[in-house]
């Protein structure tokens, strides 16, 4: 058995919890022990990805493609029956739509775009196995009124409140409009994948009908952020429609609003390793709904 291998070989023979987070009292940063790459990278594109913790792929849907998928999120958006839809998340001040979860089980397209081997492949390649979709949404974020989110990692909800054992999951963010520096594209902290911040405090019941909205359990401190900040520079995806960002679930992200007329839409697809698959919450009561934490573990084919 590899290195590799051994730092995670099975969920069952971990003891305890290696990524404590939602503690009384403030907590020390975690260097990682697990692997940020668990396969073989094959793809150029993802060559800096182990370092980094993301990477930015050109042009991974064709004008005419991101025109399908386009049109599909805004029918989906205008679909009346899917108002009043827990798996539709509307603006906390506004009621315009923010997110749509569970995507890929709304449309037949979407579910189609998952199974693309240019698409699952690079998070096979990352995640060193088969994977399944821990989650799918549309994130919009319109013009002058969209609202972005504040920094986090997303391994820290999904250890915390979903029960994922380990940072074996990836996300791909496709840009279906085009990502400018002015309009809420997305930042991360380069390297801060490689450590984990607890957060401190509790999370209350149902925390997912208000942190979709406004994140205010699992947000950490804002030493903690300048420190990654400081340490690792800010990098901003930004490109054409059609473009992608791959991202690792540990890495250090958010968004600014967006008070420029032009509208900012993305499709997020999370991958998980069927080797990572959920368990009871670390942090919570409950577990979240299906439609945000998938509990089929049935590998994309």
């Amino acid at each position: 058995m590899s290195a590799r291998d051994k730092v995670f070989a099975d969920v069952d023979e971990v003891v305890g919890d290696r990524y404590p987070t939602r503690t009384a009292d403030r907590a020390a940063a975690v260097e990682r022990p697990d692997p940020a790459v668990w396969g073989t990278v094959e793809s150029p594109a993802l060559a800096g990805f182990d370092a980094d913790g993301f990477a930015i792929l050109d042009g991974l849907l064709s004008p005419a493609e991101v025109d399908r998928v386009s049109a599909e999120i805004d029918r989906l958006a205008r679909d009346p029956a899917l108002r009043g839809d827990d798996r539709v998340i509307t603006e906390k001040s506004a009621d315009e739509v923010r997110s749509i979860f569970e995507v890929h089980r709304l449309s037949p397209l979407i579910a189609d775009l998952v199974r693309r081997p240019g698409i699952v492949g690079l998070a096979r390649q990352v995640l060193g196995s088969e994977v399944y979709i821990h989650q799918s949404r549309v994130n919009y974020m319109p013009g002058f009124r969209g609202t972005g989110f504040y920094w986090h990692s997303d391994f820290e909800t999904w250890h915390a409140e979903d029960g994922m054992p380990a940072p074996r999951a990836v996300s791909l963010s496709i840009a279906l409009s085009d990502n400018h520096p002015y309009n809420g594209s997305l930042m991360v902290i380069p390297g801060s994948h490689r450590t984990f911040i607890p957060c401190q405090g509790h999370t209350p019941a149902e925390h997912y009908r208000e942190s979709l909205r406004e994140q205010q359990a699992g947000v950490p401190a804002p030493a903690d952020i300048a420190d990654l900040a400081h340490r690792h520079g800010i990098a901003q995806f930004t490109g054409n429609a059609g473009a992608a960002l791959l991202f690792d679930s540990n890495i250090m992200h958010g968004s600014s609003n967006n008070i420029t007329p032009f509208p900012r839409s993305n499709l997020f697809l999370v991958f998980n390793s069927v080797e990572n698959t959920l368990v009871e919450p670390f942090a919570a009561a409950a577990p979240r709904p299906a439609y945000i934490a998938g509990r089929d573990f049935a590998p994309v084919r």
